[in-house]
């Protein structure tokens, strides 16, 4: 008897994706500059580093030999005041860029707030690499205006004499950026501690509790978590925190 003989099924095999291929955040990242065939370029150089909670990433003063790109998680930048006290000057994003204005050494300690994913360059491999692809080099000044725009924003909040309008524009910065970063704005995740907030803010742990306890009992937030806040009135926000849309 005369078996049929059943077509073949062809099989396909598709190059597995890369490690940039299959990043969440590499629309935000240094990498977006590049297109898909040169991104194998990037990721030559690049190796993957891991933060446990409060590790440290690099301290102030440390030779500049690498720099990263955050890819999960958020990482604390600060600063040692002469008095031995610490000044927190920014928070970190996925998507952000650690190692922009820097030249022979880091400007700032920087540390994981809970777990943290990063891709980590020698620094002079990055420079290399940039050379032959100007559009990375486009891309870092991108990065580097919004840095001194954060920046200036920073000194707006710090000069402000009342705290809650401190903590307010606070947390309207923070949620227009975990918007611009594809992450929630409202609710708002605080990876951060009040100590952290407090000493980013330059008051006192207390007074933060205090600012956020006022901001809720005038029914411009919510607090169902300590580490949550919801923003139920940005107009009343923006009008403590003296601005227009954020």
């Amino acid at each position: 008897m005369n078996q049929q003989l059943q077509p073949t099924t062809k099989i396909e095999y598709r190059k597995p994706r890369s490690a940039c291929e299959k990043c969440s955040v590499r629309s935000l990242a240094i990498c977006a500059a590049l297109d898909d065939d040169e991104v194998a370029e990037l990721e030559r150089i690049m190796t993957s580093r891991s933060l446990g909670p409060e590790e440290m990433l690099v301290s102030e003063g440390d030779p500049l030999n690498r720099v990263f790109s955050l890819t999960s998680g958020m990482l604390r930048l600060s600063v040692a005041l002469p008095d031995g006290r610490r000044q927190i000057t920014g928070f970190l994003l996925p998507g952000d860029y650690l190692g922009l204005a820097d030249e022979d050494t880091h400007s700032s300690t920087a540390e994981a707030i809970g777990p943290v994913e990063l891709c980590s360059f020698s620094a002079r491999e990055i420079a290399m690499l940039i050379e032959r692809f100007p559009k990375l080099k486009d891309r870092l000044h991108r990065f580097t205006r919004a840095a001194l725009r954060q920046a200036r924003d920073n000194q707006m909040i710090l000069g402000r004499l009342a705290p809650v309008e401190k903590l307010a524009s606070f947390l309207l910065g923070l949620s227009a950026r975990a918007e611009e970063h594809k992450l929630p704005g409202n609710p708002l995740l605080l990876a951060m501690s009040r100590t952290d907030i407090a000493d980013y803010l330059g008051l006192t742990i207390e007074t933060v509790s205090r600012s956020f306890t006022k901001l809720r009992n005038n029914g411009l937030i919510r607090l169902p978590d300590p580490h949550l806040v919801e923003l139920v009135n940005k107009s009343g926000l923006q009008a403590i925190a003296g601005q227009g849309a954020y």
